[in-house]
């Protein structure tokens, strides 16, 4: 039987036949580093039978942009089979940057020339992303991205598009460099319907048009990672959190994020090559028992709330826009140094969980006993979680002291875990890679969500500050009071969230791990 939640079973109705139409903050930021006490997860409203009329509309069965031969498969691995595309935008900006480096440096500007060539997400993350062009920077529109990933098909085989749904009301609650356009409440003239209302009816509607004219076109598949940091900040950020934080706690009261999520699910999830991801923050943030466990019940919760319930996801994404390592090289969680476990340590602050593939691979037990099918994927993006660089151990340190061992054996470089905001001496990870060897087996891919060389925010005393949103957490004298009161260890005078950013461009290829041929 198909279940919602009380107040998505309201928003269907509300919209029921409503249509839409149509400053690139690229930022993830602000997870919590010090280890709270207690945390308790926002609780969805108890699902309730839906009305019939609320049922998203099934896609066509043709359209301007289903001319693909054969029929559309929903498969187990979206990856598998099939090509990725390139975004032209990113390539252009990437190109940009190597064409100015040539001169002096010209195997840095090829290796750049390189990194132009590799798949990324597209973000959507204003309402004028979808339609592109003046309103969205000069970029291009989510329309024009599908028509150009067409182009770029080898042979029979379909192109992955990933997107990047993020734009809720008071979106990325505990930040400030990478706020949205939409507020809870209703704010005219700018936004005359709530919050929610316009998030559904101007965001997910206008979507969901342009995805269902190529809903059973064989040749594409859609990876949509739905709303980053969103969850994970009601975990750990709102009511019943140690340090709760006002616009988080309002986005939890009102129900926004939950509901909102379960709105885009909702439309979503009929699409047959459409394949949804839910964010789950990473290791640093959501890996402590007192964050983990609630975070379990959370997303089993809004899910639940779903017409499909567990069934209407296919998998989570981590490190989405993070420097979290995959995996440390040298060192285990439980290993020993001088009898005490490196998890005591001061970096790790008694988290079980220090890189991502141990995460994700303990969140997909967790979620499977909690009744999500074995089938479920996972996703990391590993776009800035390298760190190479002349600075990257080669070996365990020969230290008996636990926090000199574990400093000079992590391959994190950062000053504390919570560190988020254009992190110094970071290199880009592995790329794009589909089915890694070596790790759990729904470990689905390799991706790179953020786009490598787009800041992820400023500050007001930056020299490439303009206006708009800025963040003291992106300042390196600043010392973040989310990450254990160290200095944030980002890079001077970035410019805002998704502007390109050559200093950490430069930097990112440089401390590649694997280098960039």
């Amino acid at each position: 039987m198909k279940r919602y939640t009380a107040g998505l079973a309201a928003l269907l109705l509300t919209l029921a036949g409503c249509g839409g139409s149509s400053n690139n903050g690229y930022t993830m930021g602000s997870s919590m580093s010090t280890p709270p006490t207690s945390s308790t997860p926002s609780t969805p409203s108890q699902p309730t039978t839906p009305p019939t009329s609320s049922t998203p509309a099934t896609p066509p069965a043709q359209g301007g942009g289903n001319s693909g031969q054969g029929t559309v498969q929903h498969v187990a691995n979206p990856f598998i089979g099939a090509t990725l595309y390139v975004n032209p935008d990113y390539t252009k900006e990437v190109q940009t940057v190597a064409s100015q480096t040539q001169a002096t440096n010209p195997t840095l500007a090829a290796q750049m020339t390189t990194v132009g060539g590799y798949s990324t997400a597209i973000w959507l993350d204003r309402m004028a992303a979808i339609a592109g062009g003046s309103g969205n920077g000069g970029r291009m529109g989510l329309d024009q991205h599908i028509k150009a990933a067409l182009t770029q098909q080898s042979g029979t085989l379909p192109v992955v598009v990933t997107l990047v749904i993020y734009d809720l009301p008071d979106r990325d609650c505990a930040a400030l460099a990478s706020n949205g356009e939409l507020s809870i409440a209703a704010n005219p003239p700018s936004q005359p319907l709530s919050g929610l209302t316009t998030y559904a009816q101007s965001y997910i509607t206008p979507i969901v048009n342009v995805l269902q004219q190529y809903a059973t076109n064989p040749n594409l598949r859609f990876v949509l990672v739905i709303e980053p940091d969103s969850v994970p900040n009601l975990v750990t950020n709102a009511s019943g959190s140690p340090s709760p934080i006002a616009n988080c706690v309002a986005a939890q009261s009102s129900g926004v994020y939950v509901q909102g999520i379960q709105y885009a699910i909702t439309r979503l999830h009929p699409l047959t090559n459409a394949y949804l991801y839910l964010d789950v923050g990473q290791s640093a943030w959501l890996g402590w028992p007192s964050n983990f466990t609630p975070a379990v019940s959370a997303y089993v919760e809004l899910v639940k709330g779903t017409p499909d319930s567990l069934e209407s996801i296919d998998g989570f994404i981590s490190n989405t826009a993070n420097y979290v390592p995959t995996k440390e090289p040298f060192l285990t969680a439980n290993q020993q140094v001088a009898g005490q476990q490196v998890i005591a340590s001061a970096f790790y602050q008694y988290n079980p969980h220090i890189d991502e593939a141990d995460y994700d691979a303990a969140l997909y037990s967790a979620f499977v006993s909690a009744g999500f099918p074995s089938t479920i994927g996972f996703l990391i993006d590993t776009s800035r979680n390298g760190w190479g660089g002349p600075a990257r151990p080669t070996g365990p340190s020969t230290s008996m002291v636990l926090d000199t061992f574990v400093r000079a054996t992590s391959i994190d470089e950062r000053t504390a875990r919570g560190q988020w905001c254009n992190q110094s001496n970071a290199g880009l990870g592995v790329p794009p890679t589909t089915s890694p060897q070596g790790y759990f087996a729904q470990l689905q891919a390799f991706v790179w969500i953020k786009p490598p060389g787009e800041s992820d925010g400023t500050y007001k005393t930056s020299t490439a500050y303009v206006s708009g949103n800025a963040d003291e957490n992106c300042n390196p004298v600043h010392a973040n009071a989310l990450a254990n009161n160290t200095l944030t260890g980002s890079l001077p005078n970035p410019p805002a969230a998704g502007i390109f950013f050559t200093a950490q461009f430069a930097q990112l290829v440089q401390n590649a791990f694997p280098k960039v041929p």
